[in-house]
């Protein structure tokens, strides 16, 4: 059996895998009720009782060139392959971006695990953009055979408007640099909210809020909504995501009933003299809440693994 793993800065989600790639012993579990990923990992191996030869992590952070320890970005949590596998005798361990996993599920995606919010005309041979809100705000590329790792989440945030750009002022003030991840994640919802109404919500209740019609909870999606499209079309730009662009993330499932009737698309295409261009991008929702587990087993298969 192969441990696999998706460590986010909400939830962790723990599986094994057999040789013929089916999960076992699936697992979700709150990352804050464990100081660490070791205690954690404890209290799942606690009830496996087969023999673990290796695996593979899907972590949230920028992992070591080596593949083998990570900084959790959003957790005060550092991941070290060699003493966990000394630990808990785990066989050889690799760690792997989150998206980067993301993106290594979404090479096998069936189309019903998708929504498509804009058809464009998709490239077989184009480059394809993997990105999605979720604790953090994560991105990867897939470039032919090759998934290329990013943090690009963590670009400087470009306001759109005059209320954005109020929001900027806001978050400058109290962080320095304001980076995307501020406004485009689970906690730059609450930023937005807390900016706008001068209160202090989880965005669990902004949601909640929104979908009874309160005025103010509404805005804060609009707010939202744009500056996701803007990013994710600045981005697309970036790479010429011909192949196609894909939402994932904890916010974007979550939010999947409003996304389509959003600003995201209007944004998103809202690129004057390239705004054709991105148009003919494809856009789609990843609707599969355990892609991030799927392309961790997935990667296992990739050479640099073996």
């Amino acid at each position: 059996m192969k441990l696999i793993g998706d460590i986010g800065g909400t939830k962790v989600l723990l599986a094994l895998v057999d040789a013929s790639g089916a999960f076992r012993q699936r697992c979700r579990l709150a990352s804050a009720e464990f100081a660490n990923f070791d205690a954690l990992l404890a209290a799942y191996l606690h009830d496996v009782e087969v023999t673990i030869e290796g695996g593979c992590l899907a972590v949230a952070g920028p992992v070591a060139d080596d593949g083998r320890s990570a900084k959790i970005t959003n957790l005060p949590w550092r991941i070290d392959c060699t003493a966990l596998e000394a630990r808990f005798r785990l066989g050889r361990l690799w760690l792997i971006n989150d998206f980067a996993a993301v993106a290594h599920g979404i090479t096998q995606l069936m189309p019903e695990q998708t929504i498509r919010l804009q058809p464009g005309e998709p490239g077989a041979q184009g480059v394809r953009l993997v990105l999605g809100a979720g604790t953090g705000l994560g991105m990867a590329i897939i470039d032919g055979q090759r998934v290329l790792a990013s943090e690009g989440g963590h670009v400087g945030f470009a306001p759109q408007d005059e209320l954005q750009w109020r929001i900027w002022q806001a978050l400058h003030a109290e962080y320095g640099r304001v980076t995307a991840e501020r406004v485009i994640s689970g906690p730059g919802l609450a930023n937005i909210h807390r900016i706008l109404a001068d209160e202090s919500l989880d965005p669990a209740d902004i949601v909640a809020r929104s979908r009874q019609n309160d005025a103010v909870a509404r805005r804060t999606l609009e707010v939202f909504f744009s500056a996701y499209g803007a990013f994710a079309g600045d981005m697309a730009l970036a790479t010429l995501a011909r192949g196609g662009v894909f939402l994932a993330g904890g916010v974007t499932v979550h939010l999947l009933s409003e996304l389509p009737a959003s600003g995201f698309l209007s944004a998103f295409n809202a690129k004057a003299e390239h705004a054709e261009l991105v148009r003919r991008m494809p856009v789609s929702a990843v609707i599969d809440p355990e892609i991030g587990l799927r392309g961790a087993a997935a990667a296992l298969t990739h050479s640099a693994f073996s």
